[in-house]
């Protein structure tokens, strides 16, 4: 058995000790062409046999080491940045025509993650972010027969993030929507912007500073909710420069866009009015012929599901939203021309929102390069779901007079093109099928990340950043809060697939909600709507889930049905 440890001592006498375990040595492929003399005995053959796989390994455990190093010298900077209801393809850097160039830069500077998983819903997705635990472990999505949910409130021992980086003297801030249980200042942010107003993208009525009302401005005239975001969090980083420069920092940027309704400024819809007139069926074949040029996808195209409409029937919207509408993706071609107009501006707004999203982290960057911290911090990327199949009027309702995309109005993108957001995917946000739980997942660390314009395939959760931030501030994660045991997260560091393209050893990922239910484990993948029977994948050749092998391989269907069964069995103690 081979094992390596690295041990690092930093200036300030903490010291890091990271074992690697010999199963990535026992899996490297050995050189046919090296034949061992009878001289040599058996381990020094197998080295011999393995050497230049061991030299590559070695390098990346010597990457390991420096990342470790790192961490305990100056601790680096965090930025996590959350989208609402992303489609997997939305970025340029993802296949998509939507201009996106400050995320293509950080992609292009660091590395993009292919297989990249949340929760399929947006308030377990945040809760597993910032406490490294599905949401069900911590009340924040429903169990069968113990509740939980939306308003679940965490256990007392399911902290949240800054509270652990606040002993290795990171300040915290939050900008933008919240959706976990609690304040954020009580979750151990330092300064917070909650946008509680995600109804209406031009006011900040409702939304809270520091958990305390805010207080309306006199004008609202050019207030636009991701700009004000961008704005909090810049404002942060502008007062962290000046009055705590000796401390690292953890910014948690959480835009609304591009969720419903679709609001966005005038000028931005204009560059993409007329972009998406050919149709869902033509914008999907293009992503996904980018997709497979820039290697992110070994796949089919899935075909649109025709009979798959929107999660939640809201006839009376329909109705509302007027003879544009459509809740299904039906072939481009048997629409008629007021529906492929009204449809076509629905995806232009979208794109406006996420191109407009762009450009704020854009501002975001400039700050940290302004306050010299740029090289030194983290930035992930990722969204909190699927894109979205919805169609509903809620909030102020809906004016078909009113131009789209202005507070007038409340328009969703529905179950067409969500589909060629969640290219090459099947399926929306709440199904648990590859299109509801499939994000990017951008890293860019320029003193970190040696790599440049690389892709990993590891198979990861959002359950993996708090892991994952603990691990590179060279955090220890204590073993219990206020006396009462802090369970064992599921989650693990992403630090050693910053080094190299590895797969994070992990038994399994899982997935419930709303009766959706799925579990992975290796390249298998057995997954059920709602009522509906398992259905099993083989996700090295089929992530698009068109080859239902369930009937041929029951024995798999068994094995991963009772892993499952176990792993949601194992929830119910700590969700008590």
């Amino acid at each position: 058995t081979i094992h390596l440890t690295v041990i690092t001592v930093s200036a300030r006498n903490r010291t890091a000790i990271a074992t690697f375990p010999a199963s990535p040595f026992a899996r490297l492929p050995s050189s046919a062409s090296v034949t061992c003399p009878r001289a040599v005995n058996r381990p020094r053959c197998w080295i011999m046999k393995n050497a230049s796989a061991l030299f590559a390994r070695l390098s990346a455990f010597l990457s390991m080491a420096a990342l470790c190093s790192q961490c305990l010298g100056a601790r680096p900077n965090i930025v996590i940045i959350l989208a609402d209801d992303l489609g997997f393809s939305d970025l340029g850097c993802y296949g998509g025509e939507i201009q996106t160039p400050h995320l293509d830069t950080l992609a292009k500077q660091g590395l993009r993650f292919t297989q990249f998983y949340n929760t399929a819903r947006c308030w377990p997705t945040r809760g597993a972010l910032l406490t490294g635990y599905y949401a069900q472990q911590i009340r924040r999505d429903a169990l069968p027969g113990l509740g939980g949910g939306g308003g679940g409130v965490r256990p007392p021992w399911a902290r949240l993030l800054p509270d652990f980086l606040k002993s290795a003297g990171y300040r915290s801030y939050h900008s933008g929507k919240w959706h976990i249980d609690g304040g954020v200042l009580a979750g151990g942010f330092d300064r917070s912007l909650d946008m509680r107003n995600q109804g209406n993208y031009f006011t900040a009525s409702n939304n809270r500073i520091d958990d305390a009302p805010l207080k309306s401005p006199g004008s609202e005239q050019g207030y636009y909710a991701t700009i004000a975001t961008a704005d909090h969090a810049i404002d942060c980083l502008k007062d962290h420069a000046a009055n705590h420069a000796g401390k690292p920092f953890f910014s948690y940027i959480a835009f609304i866009a591009p969720h419903f309704p679709l609001h966005a400024l005038p000028e931005d819809i204009a560059k993409y009015r007329d972009r998406y007139l050919p149709g869902w069926e033509a914008m999907r074949a293009d992503r996904f012929a980018r997709q497979k040029e820039m290697g992110l996808v070994r796949t089919t195209l899935s075909p649109l599901e025709a009979s798959v409409g929107p999660p939640y029937h809201f006839p009376e919207a329909l109705e509302r939203l007027g003879a544009g509408e459509v809740n299904r993706p039906l072939p481009w071609s048997e629409l008629t021309g007021r529906q492929r107009r009204f449809q076509a501006t629905k995806m232009a707004i979208h794109a406006a929102m996420v191109d407009r999203m762009d450009r704020e982290i854009g501002r975001v960057i400039g700050q940290l390069k302004a306050m010299g911290a740029y090289d030194d911090t983290l930035i992930l990327f990722a969204s909190d779901n699927g894109a979205s199949a919805e169609i509903m009027v809620r909030d102020g309702g809906h004016d078909p007079q009113a131009a789209p995309g202005s507070a007038a109005t409340y328009l969703c993108l529905g179950p067409g093109f969500s589909s060629a957001c969640n290219t090459p995917f099947r399926r929306h946000k709440t199904w648990v099928h590859e299109g509801g739980i499939s994000t990017p997942l951008i890293a860019h660390w320029p003193k970190g990340i040696t790599a440049r314009n690389a892709l990993r395939h590891t198979p990861a959760h959002v359950i993996d950043i708090v892991p994952t931030v603990l691990s590179v501030a060279g955090v220890e994660k204590p073993q219990a809060w206020d006396g009462q045991p802090i369970p064992k997260a599921p989650g693990v560091s992403l630090a050693p697939a910053f080094a190299e393209d590895v797969r994070i050893p992990r038994e399994s990922l899982w997935w419930l909600h709303e009766g959706n239910r799925a579990v992975r484990a290796g390249d298998w993948k057995l997954a059920a709507a709602a009522g509906e029977p398992w259905e099993l994948y083989d996700l090295t050749t089929d992530r698009a889930e068109q080859h239902d092998l369930a009937a041929q391989r029951p024995d798999k269907v068994r094995e991963l049905e009772e892993i499952w069964q176990r792993q949601t069995d194992s929830f119910s103690e700590p969700a008590r």
